[in-house]
Order: structure tokens, then sequence, then C-alpha cells
């Protein structure tokens, strides 16, 4: 593994082996080990809620979605995504028609965002099927394309995964971090380019700081203790669609949560060592995520079970099913519940390693969502 591909996987998803049993045990478990850095959670809870907050309309609720031939040869039949996304919609919300399904969470007022997850490159990022299907859903429901925009933190992965203006256009494609057409992070100043997108008035400070060299810094933006949240969240959507594709991260998953909170703040390296499970709950729980995430859509039509979140074709499987939910926390249980099932199968683990659910259970207690699967009510719908 090369150090840019290193430095890839630890910013936006840690690396796999993070979160093996033996590691889990030592973080979460051992008596003796120092408290954890104090952060700036109390900040989030001050701000009051709105009826689109996390667990949003419909808590403790998951719609499973499963179609047998909606990939084939590797590849995935967009009218077989564009039927799941529909069949799941309409039982989601109860609604007579897509439209009506829709409005429930956005209007033609709104800049919609999608959150897509497009480190795994062309091979296992969120699937560009699933999102021209919510993006033609949308546009049925009267939502105009300049209204829509595909987002990500760093533009070299959109691009490399599929996400460009030649396949999607139209439709605005926006990311945090980007060069310029000499391929270049700085502008002639030499100041990041990223630093313009982060709103400093938006931040999670933790009490864990980590220098960066000079070839690290581009992907973390700045050092220090603070990590600021992208523009795209604070400024430029109203409303954000979080489509997260389904994969290990060792024991534990790469999934709705980790999307949102590694892929909106800055500086996030310093994070993964003690607070990994913490940011993404915490990082959530501020009112650019939490009251504007009003639907989470997970690809597993195809996924990973180890390796994760890198690309390991060895470790890659076909899923072949969708979750979608407004309830973020109970989305990413059931998600887990599946990769636990197939590592099972692969004998990769024996059991269940509820430390590898700790950030689902922080978030339960933030009131972002239910973690104690026999509170979900799980739908599944079989096509």
């Amino acid at each position: 593994m090369n150090r840019r591909k290193f430095f890839k996987l630890l910013t936006l998803g840690g690396i796999g082996t993070a979160f093996s049993p033996l590691l889990l045990k030592n973080l979460y478990g051992k008596p003796g080990l120092p408290g954890k850095p104090a952060t700036n959670i109390s900040d989030a809870m001050k701000y009051p809620r709105t009826e689109f907050s996390m667990p949003g309309k419909l808590p403790a609720r998951v719609i499973q979605v499963t179609h047998d031939k909606c990939i084939l040869e590797n590849k995935i039949d967009f009218s077989a995504a564009d039927e799941m996304l529909r069949k799941g919609m309409l039982r989601l919300t109860g609604a007579g028609d897509i439209p009506s399904a829709w409005q429930n969470f956005v209007s033609d007022k709104d800049v919609i965002g999608i959150k897509v997850n497009p480190i795994g490159g062309a091979q296992l990022s969120t699937s560009r099927e699933v999102v021209k299907s919510v993006i033609s859903q949308l546009e049925e429901a009267g939502i105009p394309a300049t209204n829509i925009v595909i987002w990500d933190r760093r533009m070299p992965d959109l691009e490399e995964a599929g996400f460009t203006e030649a396949n999607f256009p139209g439709i605005r494609i926006a990311a945090t971090e980007f060069k310029d057409k000499n391929g270049s992070f700085y502008d002639e100043k030499g100041k990041l380019y990223s630093e313009e997108m982060m709103d400093k008035n938006w931040y999670y400070w933790a009490d864990v700081e980590e220098k960066y060299d000079a070839e690290t810094i581009p992907y973390m933006t700045n050092e220090g203790k603070y990590s600021y949240f992208t523009k795209i969240v604070t400024q430029q959507v109203d409303k954000i669609i979080n489509i997260p594709i389904l994969k290990n991260a060792g024991a534990s998953i790469t999934l709705a949560m980790k999307n949102l909170a590694f892929g909106s703040i800055s500086n996030t390296s310093r994070l993964h060592k003690d607070l990994w499970a913490e940011t993404c709950a915490e990082v959530c729980a501020f009112p650019p995520l939490r009251d504007k995430v009003i639907l989470n859509i997970a690809d597993g039509i195809k996924g990973c079970f180890q390796g994760g979140p890198g690309a390991n074709p060895q470790f890659f499987t076909e899923y072949k099913t969708i979750l979608l939910a407004t309830d973020p926390v109970a989305l990413d249980r059931i998600g887990y519940e599946i990769v636990l099932k197939k590592r099972i199968e692969e004998k990769i683990q024996k059991a269940d390693y509820p430390a590898a659910r700790k950030y689902m259970d922080l978030a339960q207690e933030l009131g972002l969502g239910t973690a104690e699967l026999e509170k979900i009510k799980l739908e599944k719908i079989t096509l």
C-alpha cells in the first residue's frame, strides 16, 4: 500500500485492522486505560431539534429490499435498482405514488445534497445506478436537476468512482477538497482551496491533535484540535440524502454515520486512534448533519465483508439489497447484522463483538436513533 492510498483510507474510513477483536477489547474494555479525550459534544446538544432532526420522521424503522437479479456479471442493472428504490420508498412512506413519497421529505425549493462514498474507486463505491435512480425519482417528484448536488470530501475520489458531470449531466458535483487544472491543491497564494470550503463557525473540537507532513496536510486541511465542517453542509444544501455503500471496517462497519461524520469535517486523522466511535456519533449530532439528513439509503447491491473500507476484490460480495430509513442508527444496526452474518459464514469471526457497535450505542444516547435490534421494525421486500 503506497503512502497516498494509506492516508486516503485512514482519513476517510480508518484502517480495517484497527477494529480487530483484540484491539477493540483493548480500546473499549481493558481496565486502567486513560479516559477518552474531551470533546465539544455539549455544544451540539444546545440547539433545538426540528421535525427532520435525526432519527427523522420514521424512527426505528428500516425497509430492506432484495432483488436477486439486480447485479449480473458484476454489472448493476439500473432498472432493477430503480425498482428496488421505488418499492422501498413506497413501503417506507406509505405513499400511493413516487412523487408523494419523496415529497414527504423534500420540495422543489430545497437544494438537495446527495452524499456518496467514492473512496473504493470504480469497483467498490456507492453505485452510479442507485444514485441515478434517486435523481430520476427526485425529478419525477418535481425537483429540478439544478437543485441537486452530488458531493463528498474529495473531488479526485468522486471522479475516480465516476461521479462526473459527463455521467450526471445537469447535476452539480461538489467536493471540499479539490485540485486546480494544474493538479495542485493550492492557489496562487499558496493557500489550500479546501481552506475556503471550511466553515469556521461550525466545528468538532476534541482534545487530541496530530502533526501532518507536507504530503498529508492537503488531505487534512488543518492541524490542531478543531475539525471544521464543510460549507457544503452548513451553507450550500438544505437537505441531505445519505447513500453509503455496505462495507466492513474490521469487525465494525462503515455505513450511514461514518459516511456523514468523516466525510463532513477536516482534520480527521487525529480522531481515529481514540475517538473513532465518538466521532461517528458526535459529529452527526451537530445541526448541519442532525437537522439536514432526511433519508439514508444503504447501497448493499455490492459490498464487502473484509478488507474494508478499501477495495480488495477477494472480499467483494453481492448482498443484492438496499436499506432505507430516516433513522441512520437503525439502518447501521441492520447493515451491521448483514455484514456480521457474512463474516461468520466466511469464518472470519465466530460471533458478534459488541464493541464494534459502540458508535451506534453512543448515537442512541445522543438521541440520533435506535441501536437496539429488538426495538427496530425491519420490513423486508423480495423482488
